[in-house]
């Protein structure tokens, strides 16, 4: 489930309280934004279920996208325990996000 960035005070509660999630910034006018995000929560549900995923859309909060130096979009950040690990803008490819979050991920979520 996705979950939208509401205020800068949500983005930085979420980003403080969850272990691992991804951020999903874009806005509702870029088509391929609107193609990819199914694929990426997909991605999440299947590979990695305990990384959360929120969208936040840089027209209505640009206040959050400048915070994060978005210049373009989709951009995707993942947090891990808070801090920034993986930036992906403009070209994601579905296979290449999910190399780059699998070591992190088993390293947090596996014993």
């Amino acid at each position: 489930m996705i979950t939208e960035i509401k205020s800068l005070e949500h983005f930085t509660e979420v980003i403080n309280h969850e272990k691992a999630t991804l951020v999903y910034f874009s806005h509702t006018m870029c088509n391929v934004c609107t193609v990819l995000k199914p694929k990426i929560e997909d991605l999440l549900k299947t590979h990695f279920p305990l990384m959360t995923m929120h969208y936040c859309d840089t027209v209505e909060k640009p206040e959050i996208a400048a915070q994060n130096s978005i210049f373009a979009v989709p951009t995707l950040i993942i947090y891990f325990e808070g801090k920034e690990y993986i930036r992906k803008s403009r070209n994601v490819g579905i296979a290449e996000l999910q190399n780059a979050i699998e070591r992190p991920y088993s390293l947090m979520f596996t014993k």
